[in-house]
């Protein structure tokens, strides 16, 4: 008998797809920021978006779906934690290097698990409360909050962490019969909505067809990560799939490098390190946990039927 992590492995994989879609997407995005506002982008983006998952959920189906009563609270939770991250992080990512930005959204995992443990009372060791305390200190190493190279923007990026968890926590207590389509609609709906109202705060800028042509790009790229966020926070383990989320860190600073000559600090790697190995380290325990807690050695191989 052998430990049954095929859903946890399926969330990985979605996990590990869904950072590289809204790496592509930042990327992006940061590209048009010398030529449009962050609302007015937001929205553009939000159009191709919305047009292109109606038309998915229209192909499937499930265009029109009648929320259960005990899921509405929790779709709306939801929502506010989409379109605040979406704002909070745009806006950071608008005025920081994209490698900073990323790094500090990789604190994600560790607030995620604590969450977990607060909110679904899933079993957190006093090892990885430590682990978790040491990540957000790698927080700290990044934003240095008081020093010569801190960016008031670095919190924007903070705060938006704090609604991603909302917005996972909330994915993850959704009943299994809502249709993970369906929620991506309704999440570019309310980000789009959003970014009409606030871009009507700024002063518009004319649009090209280049331009027009990447946000219909960036569309494409957050809708992957819409799908495959909501389907990796419903399958498996969270404390199993939220540590793949890593694997933006690799892409942001390659694409910081190349794309916008962005080199990350000594101040910045640190950081990164620290908060990387913090969240491997919630992983090595989850699953330690999970071997000893069902009687399994390190082979994988149940202890009980020997």
């Amino acid at each position: 008998m052998t430990i049954p992590i095929s859903d946890n492995m399926r969330g990985a994989a979605f996990m590990s797809i869904t950072m590289a879609a809204y790496v592509a997407n930042d990327t992006v995005m940061k590209l048009l920021s010398d030529h449009l506002n962050l609302y007015q982008a937001m929205f553009l983006r939000g159009i191709f978006t919305t047009m292109l998952i109606g038309g998915l959920c229209l192909f499937k189906g499930v265009l029109i779906y009648r929320i259960p009563k005990g899921d509405r609270l929790t779709i709306s939770l939801r929502l506010v934690g989409e379109v605040g991250g979406t704002v909070f992080y745009l806006t950071a990512l608008f005025h920081m290097p994209i490698a900073n930005a990323s790094a500090i959204l990789q604190a994600l995992p560790l607030a995620v698990t604590l969450a977990g443990a607060i909110f679904l009372s899933e079993t957190v060791g006093w090892r990885r409360y430590l682990a978790i305390i040491s990540g957000f200190l790698g927080v700290l190493m990044i934003v240095r909050p008081g020093s010569d190279g801190f960016n008031e923007y670095s919190m924007f990026a903070v705060v938006a962490v704090l609604f991603i968890v909302l917005r996972d926590i909330s994915t993850r207590r959704l009943s299994v019969g809502v249709p993970s389509l369906f929620i991506s609609l309704l999440t570019s709906v309310a980000v789009m909505s959003v970014g009409a109202l606030l871009s009507l705060t700024e002063e518009w800028r004319p649009v090209s067809f280049g331009e027009l042509s990447l946000l219909a790009v960036a569309a494409l790229f957050i809708i992957f990560g819409y799908l495959f966020s909501v389907m990796a926070m419903r399958i498996g383990d969270i404390s199993f799939s939220s540590p793949f989320r890593y694997t933006i860190l690799i892409w942001a600073i390659i694409i910081g490098i190349v794309v916008f000559g962005d080199i990350p600090d000594n101040w910045t790697i640190m950081g990164s390190l620290i908060i990387v190995g913090s969240g491997v380290y919630t992983f090595y325990r989850e699953r330690y946990v999970y071997a000893k807690d069902y009687g399994f050695d390190d082979n994988g191989t149940s202890k009980r039927i020997k």
